[in-house]
């Protein structure tokens, strides 16, 4: 499908390579009121804590059941008690935590690597190596729909308002279908390279993608027109969080740092150091709080196991 001009993204506009300012991105000129105010609450508010999976400090429960690796987990958008984990085991399993018990186990044709849950609550989308997403009931646990992608899915999630669906891609495209109908919208070249991720803010102004290319772009939901990038990392984006205001974003990679940038101005708000290349964050849905996993093998642990480590910034110095 013919994309225009205003809706191509830092490929088709002449982006000049990873870890460089896009000529035409928006630089503002000079640090927000916002930008200015979140500096100075994270200079007193910049210590890290790390938490260990394992420690006998920490409350953990473990949810058995999968045959095979668990490639990802999501929890249900209004219901904090359930969550549902997509498996190579060729299944989903929806969990209650109350219970720390599978409570419904639905077989699927592939073995799983990503999962979402759509913002009404009622479908569950699961992709698989073959990059087929299948659209699950949330109720009756039953196949709604199933759909044969092309090209090489990487992340998928729904719009704020439930009536389009998103995909990321190998070729660096986001491809956008209409919901429930699942007919193609419009395919946005959105990088010149792996499309990696992607997150739409709690506001519903704005979705972001990171890509191989180091960049992170920032596109209007209404518009579907990119409005900015960040390019402070130098390795392929592999993780992506608005905080809960939808004024900052936070973006990492294997760049021994996370980047929190502020959403309308795209300046820089914070460095947070990381020893290591960092797998996944996610803000606080109330504070300005921000968790993080990283990849501690080679660290200072043991080595011959999976570390498990969460760490958590933005608390006070002096805690």
């Amino acid at each position: 499908m013919a994309v225009p001009a205003a809706a191509m993204g830092p490929s088709a506009l002449g982006q000049s390579g990873p870890g460089s300012m896009a000529p035409w991105c928006s630089v503002s000129s000079g640090p927000s009121r916002y930008v200015l105010g979140m500096q100075e609450l994270f200079r007193g508010h910049s210590k890290t804590r790390e938490f260990l999976a394992h420690s006998a400090k920490v409350k953990e429960n473990n949810y058995r059941g999968h045959g095979d690796s668990v490639d990802q987990l999501c929890w249900h958008p209004s219901n904090p008690d359930l969550f549902v984990t997509a498996s190579g085991d060729k299944t989903i399993r929806i969990w209650d935590v109350r219970t720390t018990k599978c409570i419904a186990t639905v077989n699927t044709k592939g073995e799983n690597i990503n999962i979402c849950w759509s913002p009404d609550g009622q479908t569950i989308a699961v992709g698989n190596k073959d990059d087929v997403v299948t659209f699950i009931d949330a109720k009756t646990h039953r196949s709604k729909a199933e759909e044969q992608f092309k090209f090489e899915v990487n992340e998928i999630s729904w719009n704020n308002d439930n009536n389009m669906f998103f995909l990321t891609n190998g070729n660096g495209c986001i491809n956008i279908l209409s919901y429930p109908e699942l007919k193609p919208v419009q395919s946005i070249n959105a990088h010149p390279s792996n499309c990696i991720c992607i997150k739409f803010d709690p506001m519903g102004k704005y979705f972001a993608t990171g890509s191989a290319d180091a960049l992170v772009s920032l596109w209007d939901v209404d518009e579907l027109v990119c409005v900015r990038c960040f390019s402070r990392l130098d390795w392929p984006v592999r993780t992506l969080s608005f905080s809960h205001d939808g004024k900052m974003l936070a973006s990492a990679s294997e760049d021994h740092f996370i980047d929190i940038a502020e959403v309308e101005t795209g300046d820089k708000l914070w460095e947070v150091q990381c020893e290591s290349p960092t797998f996944t964050v996610a803000w606080h849905p109330k504070r300005p709080l921000l968790a993080f996993a990283c990849d501690d093998k080679d660290g200072k642990y043991d080595s011959s196991r999976e570390a498990g480590t969460v760490k958590l910034f933005g608390l006070p110095n002096d805690s």
